[in-house]
C-alpha cells in the first residue's frame, strides 16, 4: 500500500488547496525566508474554502471530525418532510475539506439529502481507508473500528430527530480507498445501507498492492454475500451505483466493471443492452444499467483522472470539474431506483364543484388513484370566518364522481375541504374552496388567522389564511425589514417570502385588502440568525476577517470554530463588520451582506482578498503575487528560489513583481483559468 499512497500522493498539497500537476516546476511553493519572519510572529493561516451551510469538524458516530451538510429541502420520495442521508469517505491523503468545493451543496439541495464526510479514524498508510485485510482492521466486521464507526454514525444521524433522515434513505460513497471501504461497508450492513455510490474503488477483499498496475481478480459477490451474513436478505431491495474516469492512471479501470458485475450478481439482475450519455458538451459521463436500475455503471469523460467528478466549477484535492456532478447523479439515481420506501401516491382530487341549494351545500368532485383504489371521501364543512367545522359529509362514487349533499345550514359563508384515502393509507387533500348560504352582507374588512413565520438563515416566510366575507379579496402583502412581499394565494391559504433580512430582531407586518380598499392589519416578530461560525482561516477565506487583525484571533481561537456576527457601521453607507461577541475578534469595513449564507461571500462574492467576487460568471481578486499561488492556487512560480517568475494558473500570463508584487487575476469559468487584470 506505501507504493499506492506514493503514487496518491503525487499530487502536491499545500494549506488544503489543490495544485494541479501541469509539469511545471513546483518546488517555489516553499515560503520564502522573508516571509516566514512575517507568519513565525503572525502564526502561519491556513485556509479552506467555507460554506455557510456545512457544519465543519463535528464529532459524530465515533468520528473525531465529520463536516456535517444540512439542505433546507426534503427527499421527494418516501414520507413527507423527511431527507435522505448520503455519508462520503475521502481518498488517501485527501482532506474532507476539499469535498466542501466538490458541488455537494447543490446536489444535497436539489434531491433533500443530508452529507456527511467523515475524516477515517483509524487510517493505514497515507491517511487511507483501511479496506485491505491487515492486522489492524482485520477481516471486515460490523462491530470492527470504521466499519461499526460508519455504521454508528448512520444511525445517529437518522435518531436526531432535527435532521428528518427517513431510515430508508441511507446510502454510502467514497473514493478510492474510501469506495472500497464504502462497498465494504454496504456489504456489511445492507440493512442499514439501502445504496451505495463506489467512485474508482478496487474491489472488496482486494489487497493493497491491487489497486496499482494490472487487475486484482475477486469474486465479488461471494465476498460481499459472505460479509453480510444474516443480513444478506437486506440485498433485495439495496440498489448500487459504480463510477471511475477512462483516464484513472492510479486504481485499475478494470475494478469498474468487476464492481458493477459482482453486485449485479449479488441482485441477481442482467446488464441491460446500449448506453446512455449524460452531461452536455466537455462535461460528460456514459452510463450502463442493469435490469429494474438496481446497478449502474458510469465512465467519466473530460480528464478527470484520479478524482471525485464534481462536474462544472468543482475544485479540490482529488476533486474534477470536467465531467458531470456524481453526486447529483447518485441524488437522482437512489431517489429513482430506491426499493425500500413506500412508493404509494395519495388519491388526487379534481374538477371540485361546490353549489348552494336552498339551505345545502351539493359537493362534487372527481377522484383518482393511480396504484390502488380510493377507499372514502369526505369534506369537511366549517365557519370560512370562525374556523369551526360544523359537519363533514361523506363523498360516495357516482357515475365517476364523488359526490355529497350537506345538511340544513344556516345563512353564512362556508369552508369545503375534500379529503380521500386509499386502500393503504395514502390520504389526499384538496384545496379548500368557500361558498355562500344566503344573501352577501354589508362590506367588511377580510379576515387573517393563524400567521406563523418560519425562518431559514436570513430568509423568512410568513403563511396564514385569509377569509373575505364578500369575497372579493384583491391581495395579501407583507412588509419586511427588505422590502415589499406579494403572497401567493392558493385558496384561502397565503404564503410571503422575502430575503437578504438583516440579523437580530426582525417583524413583518401582513395587509389583506378587498376591492373596496377595505384592509386588515396583522404584525409578527420574529429573530434572523445572521452569525457565521467557522475556523478563523474559514472565516478569512469568506472575506469576513482580513490579515490585519489575525494574531488577535489566532490567540484567542487556534484552530477551533468559532461565531461571528454582521454589525452595523454606517447604515447610510451600507457598510458592517464582522466580529465575535466581544469584538475581539473583528473584520474590516465591508458591504453590508444583508443576507446570503455568508458561507462563501455572501451575495458580492467571497471577497477572501480583496477580490469583487461576482455570481459566478466572472471573478476578480488583488493580492501578492505569492499569496495568489500559495494560499489560493491562482498562480504558480519557476526560475530562481530567491526571485522567481509568477505566472497565473490556465493562461500562463506573467506577473510581475516577483514574490512581492500585487497582481489582480479574474476567471470567468470558475477558477480553472485564470488571467492577469479585472474582469472584462
Amino acid at each position: 500500500m506505501q507504493q499506492l499512497n506514493k503514487i496518491v500522493v503525487s499530487a502536491a498539497q499545500a494549506n488544503g488547496r489543490r495544485f494541479e500537476d501541469s509539469g511545471r516546476n513546483r518546488n517555489s511553493h516553499r515560503i520564502p525566508f522573508s516571509l516566514c519572519f512575517v507568519f513565525l510572529t503572525s502564526i502561519l493561516l491556513v485556509p479552506t474554502v467555507f460554506s455557510g451551510s456545512w457544519q465543519n469538524g463535528l464529532s459524530l458516530g465515533g468520528f473525531s471530525t465529520v463536516n456535517l451538510y444540512t439542505p433546507s429541502s426534503f427527499s421527494p420520495i418516501g414520507p413527507v418532510d423527511k431527507r435522505s442521508l448520503l455519508l462520503v469517505l475521502h481518498g488517501c491523503t485527501q482532506p474532507i475539506s476539499a469535498y466542501n468545493t466538490a458541488n455537494l451543496e447543490s446536489a444535497a439541495e436539489a434531491n433533500g439529502m443530508v452529507i456527511a464526510v467523515p475524516d477515517a479514524q483509524h487510517k493505514e498508510g497515507f491517511s487511507c481507508w483501511a479496506y485491505w485485510n491487515n492486522s489492524n482492521s482485520g477481516t471486515p466486521s460490523r462491530t470492527k473500528l470504521d466499519y461499526q464507526n460508519l455504521i454508528q454514525l448512520a444511525e445517529d444521524l437518522v435518531a436526531d430527530a432535527s435532521a428528518a433522515i427517513d431510515a430508508d434513505q441511507v446510502y454510502i460513497a467514497g473514493l478510492s480507498s474510501g469506495a472500497a471501504f464504502a462497498n465494504t461497508t454496504a456489504c456489511l450492513a445492507p440493512d442499514i445501507f439501502a445504496g451505495m455510490g463506489i467512485s474508482a474503488g478496487p474491489s472488496v477483499g482486494t489487497s493493497s498492492s491491487g489497486a496499482l498496475g494490472s487487475c486484482e481478480s475477486a469474486n465479488v459477490a461471494s465476498r460481499c454475500v459472505s460479509y453480510a451474513g444474516s443480513y444478506a436478505s437486506y440485498f433485495a431491495t439495496q440498489v448500487a451505483s459504480f463510477a471511475q474516469a477512462d483516464d484513472d492512471g492510479t486504481v485499475s479501470t478494470c475494478y469498474n466493471t468487476q464492481n458493477a458485475e459482482g453486485l449485479a450478481s449479488v441482485y441477481g439482475v442482467a446488464e441491460l443492452p446500449g448506453s446512455n450519455t449524460l452531461g452536455s458538451g466537455a462535461n460528460t459521463a456514459t452510463e450502463t444499467l442493469w435490469q429494474g436500475g438496481r446497478v449502474s455503471k458510469l465512465w467519466f469523460h473530460g480528464g478527470v483522472g484520479h478524482a471525485w467528478s464534481g462536474g462544472a466549477g468543482a475544485s479540490g484535492s482529488y476533486v474534477s470539474g470536467n465531467s458531470i456532478n456524481y453526486t447529483a447523479y447518485l441524488g437522482e439515481f437512489f431517489a429513482a431506483n430506491n426499493l425500500r420506501v413506500n412508493r404509494n401516491s395519495a388519491p388526487v382530487i379534481d374538477n371540485i364543484s361546490i353549489t348552494a341549494t336552498g339551505s345545502q351545500l351539493y359537493i362534487s368532485a372527481t377522484i383518482t388513484d393511480a396504484e390502488t383504489t380510493v377507499a372514502s371521501a369526505q369534506a369537511e364543512v366549517s365557519d370560512a370566518l370562525s374556523g369551526s367545522v360544523i359537519t363533514n359529509v361523506v363523498l360516495v362514487e357516482s357515475g365517476g364522481n364523488f359526490t355529497g349533499t350537506s345538511s340544513s345550514l344556516a345563512d353564512g359563508l362556508y369552508r369545503v375541504k375534500i379529503t380521500a384515502a386509499d386502500d393503504e393509507g395514502a390520504v389526499g387533500e384538496a384545496t379548500a374552496q368557500t361558498q355562500r348560504i344566503g344573501p352577501e352582507p354589508p362590506p367588511q374588512a377580510p379576515v387573517l388567522s393563524g400567521l406563523a413565520v418560519s425562518v431559514a438563515g436570513q430568509c423568512a416566510t410568513v403563511t396564514g389564511g385569509v377569509v373575505d366575507a364578500n369575497q372579493n379579496l384583491q391581495r395579501v402583502e407583507a412588509t419586511f425589514a427588505s422590502g415589499n412581499a406579494v403572497a401567493a394565494l392558493t385558496g384561502d391559504v397565503f404564503s410571503a417570502e422575502a430575503c437578504s433580512l438583516p440579523g437580530g430582531a426582525n417583524s413583518v407586518a401582513v395587509v389583506a385588502t378587498d376591492d373596496t380598499g377595505l384592509s386588515t392589519t396583522e404584525s409578527l416578530n420574529f429573530d434572523v440568525d445572521a452569525g457565521q461560525t467557522a475556523t478563523l482561516s474559514e472565516h478569512i477565506d469568506a472575506g469576513r476577517l482580513d490579515y490585519s487583525n489575525y494574531a488577535n484571533c489566532y490567540l484567542e481561537y487556534s484552530t477551533a470554530a468559532f461565531r461571528l456576527d454582521e454589525t452595523t457601521v454606517n447604515a447610510n453607507g451600507g457598510l458592517c463588520r464582522w466580529q465575535d461577541d466581544d469584538a475581539s475578534c473583528q473584520g474590516p469595513e465591508v458591504t453590508c451582506s444583508l443576507g446570503g449564507d455568508g458561507g462563501d461571500g455572501g451575495d458580492g462574492g467571497d471577497g477572501g482578498d480583496g477580490g469583487d467576487g461576482g455570481d459566478g460568471l466572472c471573478q476578480a481578486f488583488t493580492d501578492m503575487n505569492y499569496y495568489h499561488k500559495a494560499y489560493y492556487g491562482r498562480a504558480y512560480s519557476t526560475g530562481s528560489y530567491f526571485s522567481p517568475s509568477y505566472f497565473a494558473n490556465g493562461s500562463d500570463d506573467a506577473m510581475p513583481g516577483s514574490t512581492y508584487g500585487v497582481t489582480t487575476l479574474y476567471s470567468t469559468d470558475g477558477g480553472q483559468q485564470w488571467l492577469v487584470g479585472s474582469c472584462p
